[in-house]
């Protein structure tokens, strides 16, 4: 099969011919038919996490196609389902982790001794095929095609999440900080399910773009958040930390900030002066938490509530694709077909 190869840390990606994956006990063997390129890949493969441990280095964790062939066990997918495959594939079942029997998530990938990883542990989807064990698949709706239902497998997850997890309740402003992959699509969930919806971007040019995709008010930074009376829920998708701390002068009292995204090298604190403590405010973590949110948020793509904006490359431009990406010249998410 043919796959974009990672040589080594800060090496293009290549397309080259490897062996195809066969589906072991409990995998499906999925013909992957568009693939996103998520912020994460570019990092993992420019050293700013650990380079994947197997080789040839393959990555991706926003593949979208159809099952071609089942493992030995396999009765919850057949050949010709048309399925996405999640990042998260399972926890080691050993660590004291795994030992809480809880849902497979983001978190898992997190605290478990040795998961197993789309795209960082285990061979990944920029490829023409892909194994997974089959209950870390879902699938997809019909109607949405390969092309957006990638995005909506980590970025999608990610958004739809995280905004769950600011618990916004009826007649509750939320406001998100950060309009690109992540946020972008954010502000279309929030407006989706009628909350009073503020884009908080410094990017003149998203400007007009941010009201285009449902959003009511669109302010600058915290401040001018915090003059136009605040926010209940602030959903945090841009990978400034410091900026997301900031933005906390905006959160209104009760509120809750919602980090869902990544900040490598900041950090998020609090100014003392703002007496913290006194606010009854939430700081809350979110990630991929859980297949029923993710099941929602493909749901929402299907029936046109919700539309990603992606830039499609051939396979041949993968290249292309993941330095467009590493530069953020990608209005919002990179796609490649295989």
């Amino acid at each position: 099969m043919k796959a974009a190869v990672v040589p080594g840390v800060n090496q293009p990606w290549e397309l080259r011919e490897i062996p195809t994956p066969r589906p072991g006990p409990g995998e499906v063997l999925i013909r992957v038919r568009a693939s996103g390129v998520c912020g994460n890949d570019v990092w993992l493969t420019r050293g700013v996490y650990p380079f994947p441990p197997f080789s040839p280095t393959v990555v991706g964790h926003e593949s979208a196609g159809e099952v071609v062939e089942v493992g030995p066990g396999v009765t919850t997918r057949e050949v010709g389902d048309r399925v996405g495959a999640t990042w998260v594939q399972g926890g080691c079942g050993l660590c004291d982790y795994c030992q809480l029997h809880l849902s497979v998530t983001g978190q898992s990938a997190m605290n478990c001794a040795a998961p197993a990883l789309t795209g960082m542990t285990r061979l990944g989807g920029h490829a023409e095929y892909l194994v997974v064990p089959a209950e870390s698949t879902v699938r997809l709706p019909g109607g949405l095609s390969y092309e957006l239902a990638a995005p909506m497998l980590c970025a999608g997850y990610t958004a739809w999440s995280a905004l769950r997890a600011g618990e916004p309740r009826p007649h509750d402003r939320v406001a998100v900080l950060g309009i690109g992959g992540l946020g972008h699509l954010a502000v279309q969930f929030s407006r989706a399910c009628g909350f009073e919806t503020i884009a908080v971007t410094r990017t003149p040019d998203k400007r007009d773009l941010a009201h285009k995709l449902g959003a009511d008010l669109v302010v600058t930074d915290g401040a001018e958040l915090q003059a136009a009376g605040g926010a209940d829920v602030i959903v945090v998708t841009g990978i400034s930390y410091p900026a997301a701390s900031e933005a906390l002068a905006g959160l209104r009292v009760n509120g809750r900030l919602v980090l869902a995204s990544i900040d490598p090298a900041g950090s998020f604190t609090i100014d003392p002066s703002r007496q913290f403590f006194a606010q009854n405010q939430r700081i809350v973590g979110a990630t991929h938490n859980g297949l029923p949110h993710l099941v929602d948020a493909l749901g929402m793509a299907a029936s046109g509530a919700v539309v990603p904006m992606v830039e499609v490359f051939d396979k041949e431009q993968v290249t292309t694709a993941v330095d467009r990406v590493a530069s953020g010249d990608i209005r919002f998410r990179a796609v490649v077909t295989y």
